[in-house]
């Protein structure tokens, strides 16, 4: 799980290199990838175009969005139900 990854511009390249490699190999049935972002020109458009985007509004203010964090935990259904 990589979060702001918008934060991070200059590891882009080689996070467009990780993925572009595991799309060319069969990986593991169980392997997910699960990044966070905002809006960001640097983040690479291939890993845009070989993924299932989700898009979310946070709750205003910082206890609701920690709470919302923390009381929506993926189960295990959700989870196998996104492969």
């Amino acid at each position: 799980y990589l979060q702001n990854c918008h934060v991070y511009t200059t590891w882009m390249p080689r996070l467009e290199a990780l993925v572009a490699e595991t799309a060319t190999t069969a990986p593991h049935p169980d392997y997910r990838l699960w990044l966070t972002t905002m809006p960001s020109p640097a983040f690479p458009v291939p890993v845009l175009q070989t993924s299932l985007k989700l898009t979310r509004e946070p709750p205003k203010g910082l206890r609701a969005n920690m709470l919302d964090t923390l009381s929506n935990a993926i189960d295990e259904q959700r989870w196998l139900e996104c492969a």
